[in-house]
């Protein structure tokens, strides 16, 4: 939890539990650089809230392409947002809907992370 803490204080609550199991057997310079590009992808659930609102009044779905849902948002934009049921319900669950985001970008980061730094392992020697 301490690694969270000191490369990502901004986290809270359940997504912050997420990232503390995906850090723990990382190595510092590794958790940083996972906080580097997680701090990049990661979703801000008041602004899917925003974008979701908007949806009302500019294009609906807009909130669905904010979190990568592109096929939902198409779906979104052409019906209306189901007729604007869809865009009500999303009201209720945007915190959901970004957790979700988040927690699949947390996994990818991850993978990414710790494919990209090779285990340390003693290079053999050449005998004489």
């Amino acid at each position: 939890m301490s690694k969270v803490i000191k490369f990502l204080p901004e986290l809270q609550g359940e997504e912050q539990l997420t990232v503390a199991r995906l850090i723990t057997d990382m190595t510092e310079e590794q958790a940083e650089q996972f906080a580097h590009v997680y701090r990049q992808r990661r979703k801000d659930a008041t602004t899917t809230l925003i974008m979701a609102v908007l949806g009302f009044v500019v294009v609906a779905g807009i909130h669905r392409f904010y979190l990568g849902q592109i096929g939902m948002g198409l779906a979104y934009l052409f019906t209306g947002g189901f007729c604007l049921i869809g865009t009500i319900v999303d009201l209720f669950n945007y915190h959901s809907l970004t957790d979700n985001y988040n927690e699949a970008q947390a996994l990818s980061v991850a993978t990414l992370i710790q494919g990209s730094f090779p285990e340390h392992k003693e290079t053999p020697r050449l005998s004489d």
